[in-house]
């Protein structure tokens, strides 16, 4: 679980890049962790954790404060990150070092990912290509079984195929008593299997709605023209005509379009309509 309430935060001789933010995430989702470039999104998951301090405020990771760095809380959080470094062993020596500091570690699984994901344990890690390298992380991330998993762009890097990989691996590999953040600009990787949407735009919250919810209120269309359309949320001229948000409309269903209403979310066009601040 995450809690965070009336947090400030700010880098020396900076500007404060959050101040006063409040945000609270449970157990049991996959959240899509959704910004710009310099909204926050690094910082916000370094202090959640522990690589940072917050000057005001009270931050909660599973019972712990993450600047802490307790052992308990260290072994029950993992992230990969977008940068990342191995020492040049093999998979197998690595796993045989790292794992015992995750108690919940299942080997099994890691064995049936490595084999998902065409990998073998005898192989040096920095031998392989970054994509592969990638992959290795994103198995052994899963394998620890962490209550908390963030993931920083897990795709970049990864092929087509590859990416409908993780896609599939990750929906099964995760219980609910696991808490899965995301944090991407790839939102077509990720908008079939995440159950919570949240963007942060200039150091603030400013979206939090399950997809469950977001469907019950909007509908995503792709028209030629939009006469006929009467007063759509928001929309942007496409390749044949225009993608829209509406209103729901009970008698038609559609797949929610992330990428839209993220835009229309940062664009603040409507966002009184659609906007549920945190």
């Amino acid at each position: 679980m995450i809690s965070i309430q009336h947090l400030t935060f700010q880098y020396k001789k900076q500007d404060a890049l959050f101040t006063d933010l409040s945000f609270e995430q449970y157990n049991g989702s996959i959240v899509g962790l959704l910004g710009k470039n310099g909204a926050g999104k690094s910082t916000f998951l370094k202090l959640i954790t522990g690589l940072l301090k917050p000057q005001i405020g009270a931050l909660n990771i599973n019972g712990f404060k993450p600047f802490d760095r307790l052992p308990d809380f260290l072994s029950d959080v993992y992230m990969v990150s977008e940068e990342f470094s191995f020492p040049s062993i093999t998979i197998g020596l690595y796993i045989k070092a790292t794992a015992p500091l995750y108690p919940k570690f299942d080997y099994e699984k890691m064995n049936h990912i490595l084999q998902e994901f065409e990998l073998e344990s005898k192989k040096n890690l920095n031998g392989l290509s970054h994509g592969q390298r990638k992959k290795f992380l994103i198995a052994f991330a899963l394998s620890t079984n962490c209550s908390l998993l963030i993931l920083d762009e897990p795709t970049n890097g990864l092929d087509i195929p590859s990416k409908s990989l993780f896609r599939k691996i990750l929906v099964s590999s995760v219980s609910d008593e696991q808490l899965v953040l995301i944090s991407t600009h790839q939102v077509k990787d990720i908008e079939t299997i995440i159950d919570t949407i949240v963007v942060l735009d200039e150091g603030k919250m400013v979206y939090n709605e399950t997809i469950l919810d977001i469907s019950k209120q909007w509908q995503f269309k792709t028209v030629t023209s939009l006469a006929g359309i009467e007063n759509p949320i928001y929309q942007e001229k496409c390749l044949g005509g225009y993608r829209i948000i509406t209103a729901v409309n009970e008698l038609e269903e559609t797949e929610i379009d992330i990428e839209l209403l993220f835009n229309a979310i940062i664009n603040k066009v409507t966002l009184k309509s659609i906007n549920h601040v945190v």
